[in-house]
């Protein structure tokens, strides 16, 4: 079990992660369309942990209501609409647990990957989830639930049912999701802010790769302080576990995918009989895949995770997302490149982009001047070392030493940076 505490391995060595701050109240003006502002509660211990997946267990409990309030800290729900008419959760906590000062704190808003929401940042005890953390040493602290997730599951005009509604890859998440996101932040705070993203479980790389392709077009690095990277999956050609490659050449074909049995699917959904159960057992039948211990397998050798953690992690967790996204990240594995989704076809993507082929998105344009915090393990068989190398490579021409951090965490896998 880890006991990491305020001393994560990552943050410590990154200038904007060391600033001391004081305790702060948040401002109480508010033009969005709804805030929910939860009284503050004391949960400690085996008791809180109970109530915790007692909280998870009932359908209607949010975020605030099932793990924040609890615990002691003051928690607030936004509703954010994209560019694209989709409506996401937010969630805030403005202060730590013994409250503060009158002023300003500094925002970071938390992203979470593909095939998970925000809630993965909140699963392990104060001490140890980056949320109360940061809450607790002086941060205004923001969790988005990306679009099709269980908390942001409505759009202006369509429904679930509707394959239309999962008409999107991450080519959208960093064209509309992200943009509405930290806009939001940034208008609701007046500061710029950092930003986290997580890469977690299979091909769960939006966290990170959605914000560098953001940046690579020159998008939102006006309201971004610094961007902390955990897991950073941008290339992805020396991954070496067995269950994800497997997984990526299940997606290979970009229109046979979405045919599941004889339904055409737009949704992923990794706990539905439909596709994700089909798709796992699939997968598992496959020869050299070990589904026994399902997150080694996936993921590497984690070092110091919580098992009542993982537990929760994997009953509770496990959130839909579009075929299109894991079509579009099996494009990224076979081809070695990182573009804009391939529609299929020439004349497809000719309508698309105006060309032929999808864009590439050159990481190397990032704004030199944007400080970036790259923490990765050496057991992670999602993010290889020699990947993540690749993408220093692109990111080579940073101004100065202190603009790009990059962090070795030789035991820890892919896992260990937020759940360990």
């Amino acid at each position: 079990m880890s006991n990491q505490s305020n001393h994560h391995p990552c943050y410590n060595p990154f200038p904007p992660f060391r600033l001391p701050l004081s305790g702060i109240a948040s401002d109480a003006s508010s033009s969005i369309e709804r805030i929910s502002i939860i009284t503050r509660g004391e949960l400690a211990g085996a008791h809180g942990r109970r109530q915790l997946v007692q909280s998870l267990e009932a359908a209607d409990d949010g975020v605030c209501t099932a793990v924040v309030s609890p615990r002691g800290y003051e928690c607030r729900e936004y509703e954010v609409k994209t560019q694209d008419g989709y409506i996401l959760t937010m969630h805030r906590i403005p202060q730590g647990r013994g409250g503060g000062s009158a002023g300003k704190r500094q925002p970071v808003l938390l992203q979470h990957g593909v095939l998970s929401d925000g809630l993965t940042w909140l699963l392990n005890p104060p001490q140890q989830s980056l949320p109360f953390v940061l809450a607790d040493n002086g941060f205004d602290v923001w969790i988005t639930h990306g679009r099709g997730t269980r908390w942001s599951r409505r759009h202006e005009s369509l429904k679930t049912s509707d394959t239309a509604y999962w008409a999107w890859s991450w080519d959208e998440l960093a064209s509309y999701d992200l943009p509405a996101t930290v806009g939001f932040v940034f208008r609701k705070t007046g500061q710029k802010l950092h930003y986290v993203g997580h890469s977690m479980t299979l091909d769960d790389a939006t966290g990170t790769l959605t914000a560098l392709s953001a940046f690579s077009e020159g998008k939102l690095v006006d309201k971004i302080k610094s961007a902390a990277l955990l897991t950073p999956v941008a290339y992805l050609t020396s991954m070496t576990t067995t269950i994800g490659r497997a997984a990526a050449s299940a997606f290979a074909g970009e229109v046979r995918t979405t045919n599941v049995g004889s339904a055409w699917v737009a949704e992923f959904d990794p706990k539905g009989r439909a596709v994700g159960t089909k798709f796992l057992e699939s997968v598992c039948a496959m020869p050299g895949v070990n589904c026994y211990d399902l997150m080694a397998s996936l993921t590497g050798p984690n070092c110091c995770l919580n098992d009542s953690t993982v537990d929760k992690y994997l009953k509770y967790e496990l959130q839909p997302t579009s075929v299109r996204t894991l079509v579009h990240f099996s494009q990224t594995f076979r081809r070695g490149v990182i573009t804009k989704y391939d529609h299929g076809s020439s004349t497809a993507n000719m309508a698309a982009y105006g060309q032929s082929s999808p864009p590439e998105y050159h990481l190397s344009n990032i704004p030199h001047h944007l400080p970036l915090l790259l923490c990765y393990g050496g057991g992670d068989m999602l993010s290889d070392v020699k990947d993540v190398q690749l993408l220093l490579n692109d990111l080579s021409n940073h101004d100065a030493a202190d603009k790009l951090v990059a962090r070795l965490v030789k035991e820890y896998a892919h896992l260990d940076f937020v759940m360990g």
